[in-house]
């Protein structure tokens, strides 16, 4: 009875649901807390399903389940919530992945950095993308495998015990106690994980936090066009059919958009989220390292201040892996990015260590680009080791999400002749803020480094979703035009800013640098303070931060919004890096300043007016 009146209620909620719980990536932070992620948004869920309540004006004002849409999201809560109320389980003790293998590598990296023992039991076969002898020596788990015919076969074990489910049926689970965790495979859909028993997520094991922060930067959440999928699959009791679609014609489409955009002939590479093709990007390049320079140490060259997830998974690779470190990399601000590269390979040649630098031109958030042909020269330099020899030659990473549609890395292009791998993020410009589908592409020197990659995108099975490569083929060939628009609306509002409040500071590219195709749509500002020490100084700005970001998203509601985007369709979005993108940078290399992104298409005479307004406040 409890059951039929939860399936109905749920039924009744997706046909009422919001529009924007499908289709909208770009969540608010004014209606978000952290600390309260998920949990806040069932809260609230759970009372309006006491008061059978499914009015979509009631969906619509439930809070921000996740700052970002990667993380997690409305279907996504609801799909964890069915499944734990099925079973009997608390939701937090379900996530929900668009990976098959993530799941199984977060527990294996919690394990492992536990020093605990790991048993992987399965019926039939492994997911396919699974890899166990790379998964052993280029990820360092250690893990045993154990093909039973029944889950009630499995015995005790010393350690953690996950069980791999492939059936057709969404959160498939069984009484046996011996199994700590569930992970059920959906082969189009992803992956539903149950964690078993209350010793998995107590003070000494709480497996939860540390699966959902894997989630957070190695993958994504199973995607809201999945996830409604598996919700109306479990309230039908039905078999999940995989669709056919014309996924390899998108794929073929999305693949030559790219070439075409970047101005190169190689293969590139989509993913599930700017992070998923990052994380392919560092084990690929780990594992090629391990194969060719065996004992060396490998250097992870990382700005301090750049964005959270760059920083915080480089870190989190090198926490599992005994021969990797990261070394900080200042780039903006009183840094020049060319010195202190010069400077960081210089050093690491005399280590004789493998040094792969990932960075942003522009920064963010300073939006700063360096002297690109002191670049190449810094990148190209022969450097010696303490014993004379040649040192291992740098691979370039470059995030190029600002700026997707500049030239680094076809024939004759500046960076050419350096090994360049270049990412952008596809929730930004590549799909308007659609989807949150990344990509890469290697210039010619690369071939190589980008078969390992493609193998660990494939292992961790983080490639673009179906859905994700049919948003990109409409939206890519679009790309290079809003650009365009977009740059001539943030030129027009940054010059607007100077005339009327001339004491701020912006920091945006100039009129030469857009001249040579850097015209980033985003661009920073640091309000002027007033108080007698620096910390009045401070807080007084922090303070106008938000006063700012408040009038503009309450007086321009179908516009402003207080979030982390870029290279949306429509709109203005508004937000402070030290808060939102710069989550996990150290508090010293935070930015405490405001950063907004326009599109090509918004009411720019609104906005000035409304800035106007707040200038005269002040």
């Amino acid at each position: 009875m409890e059951e039929n009146k939860m399936k109905n209620y749920i039924k009744a909620v997706l046909e009422n649901m919001p529009v924007g719980w499908l289709s909208t990536t770009t969540h608010r932070l004014d209606i978000y807390d952290e600390q309260l992620a998920k949990t806040q948004f069932l809260e609230q869920f759970e009372t309006l399903f006491n008061n059978n309540n499914y009015k979509a004006s009631a969906l619509s004002k439930l809070p921000t389940a996740y700052d970002y849409i990667r993380l997690g999201h409305p279907l996504s809560c609801l799909l964890e919530w069915v499944v734990a109320k099925l079973h009997d389980l608390k939701p937090e003790n379900v996530i929900s992945f668009s990976s098959k293998t993530v799941p199984i590598l977060a527990i294996l990296r919690k394990n492992l950095l536990d020093n605990k023992n790991t048993q992987i039991a399965y019926i039939g076969e492994l997911p396919e993308c699974f890899d166990a002898e790379i998964v052993k020596s280029v990820y360092g788990y250690a893990f045993d495998l154990n093909k039973v015919e029944t889950m009630e076969a499995i015995s005790a074990y010393n350690g953690s015990t996950i069980f791999i489910s492939q059936e057709d049926k969404i959160g498939t689970i069984s009484s046996n106690p011996n199994i700590d965790f569930f992970i059920n495979i959906q082969s189009h859909l992803g992956s539903v994980l149950l964690v078993n028993g209350e010793h998995n997520n107590n003070n000494n094991n709480n497996y939860i936090s540390d699966i959902q922060h894997v989630r957070r930067r190695e993958t994504i959440a199973m995607t809201p066009a999945n996830a409604l999928v598996a919700l109306k699959s479990l309230l039908e009791h039905s078999s999940l059919e995989n669709k056919n679609s014309n996924v390899e014609t998108n794929k073929a489409l999305v693949l030559s958009a790219i070439n075409e955009i970047t101005s190169t002939t190689t293969k590139a590479l989509v993913s599930s989220s700017g992070l998923s093709i990052q994380y392919a990007i560092l084990m690929g390049l780990i594992h090629d390292a391990l194969e060719k320079h065996k004992g060396k140490a490998i250097k992870i060259i990382v700005p301090p201040n750049c964005y959270g997830g760059t920083n915080d998974q480089a870190r989190r690779v090198a926490a599992c892996i005994d021969n990797v470190e990261v070394v900080d990399l200042p780039v903006d601000g009183n840094s020049d990015m060319v010195q202190s590269i010069d400077t960081v390979l210089n050093k690491i040649a005399k280590q004789d260590a493998v040094p792969y630098i990932i960075a942003e031109i522009p920064t963010n958030p300073r939006v700063e680009v360096p002297d690109l042909q002191k670049l190449k020269e810094a990148l190209s330099a022969t450097r010696k080791t303490e014993t004379g020899e040649i040192a291992i030659d740098p691979v370039f990473i470059l995030d190029q999400t600002f700026c997707p549609n500049v030239h680094f890395l076809g024939d004759d292009e500046i960076l050419s002749t350096v090994r360049t791998i270049s990412f952008a993020s596809g929730s930004k410009f590549p799909s308007g803020g659609q989807c949150t589908a990344g990509y890469c592409v290697g210039n010619k020197k690369t071939i190589a480094l980008m078969e390992k990659i493609e193998m660990h995108l494939t292992l961790c099975d983080n490639e673009a979703t179906d859905f994700q490569y049919e948003i990109l083929t409409k939206q890519l060939p679009s790309m290079k035009q809003r650009i365009v628009d977009a740059y001539k609306n943030t030129r027009e509002f940054v010059n607007f800013i100077k005339e009327t409040l001339p004491e701020a500071k912006i920091n945006f590219v100039s009129e030469e640098l857009a001249e040579k195709g850097f015209t980033p749509s985003v661009f920073s500002l640091d309000l002027p303070t007033k108080g007698d020490t620096d910390e009045e100084k401070e807080t007084y700005k922090r303070g106008l931060n938000l006063k700012l970001i408040n009038l503009m998203i309450t007086e321009i509601p179908n516009e402003s919004k207080f979030c982390v985007s870029y290279g949306q369709l429509k709109g203005c979005y508004w937000t402070i890096p030290a808060t939102s993108t710069q989550g996990t940078t150290k508090e010293g290399d935070k930015d405490y300043i405001v950063r907004a992104s326009l599109s090509p298409n918004m009411d720019l005479e609104l906005h000035k007016k409304v800035f106007s307004k707040f200038v005269e406040s002040i």
